[in-house]
């Protein structure tokens, strides 16, 4: 299994909705590194959705359902489109400044690479930031 974290702006899509709507299908990504990422997502992989732009926060837990397809925004078939559902939402939300504070989290994308949509974790990483969402 693998980890990831996937950010969202939330006037675009947001957390509730994808509770209310029981899944989330990120589109529109663009930048090459997130595409692979996007492409190296299995079945059943967890995922963190952190609300960005506004906010700032991982939201809650989803896994993958559906693997990499084409991005339904664009007829382009470089940029791929995931599918997941939502299983867990967090008490409080994460936030970044929280985050920020642990040491074992000063590498992880969310922390480097700030502009990045779709960034792997370690399952390391993926239990420390959940530990702080319980």
């Amino acid at each position: 299994m693998n980890y990831w974290l996937v950010k969202f702006a939330p006037f675009r899509y947001s957390w509730q909705e994808i509770l209310r709507n029981g899944k989330f299908e990120i589109y529109s990504v663009r930048n090459p590194q997130a595409r692979n990422n996007l492409k190296a997502m299995q079945i059943d992989d967890e995922v963190l959705f952190y609300h960005s732009q506004e906010g700032n926060s991982i939201m809650g837990k989803m896994k993958v359902i559906v693997t990499a397809h084409q991005d339904p925004t664009t007829d382009d078939p470089k940029w791929l489109s995931v599918t997941f559902e939502p299983i867990e939402s967090f008490e409080k939300p994460i936030t970044l400044s929280q985050i920020k504070e642990i040491p074992e989290l000063a590498n992880i994308g969310l922390v480097k690479q700030p502009r990045l949509a779709v960034m792997p974790l370690t399952k390391a990483e993926f239990e420390i930031i959940v530990n702080l969402g319980n």
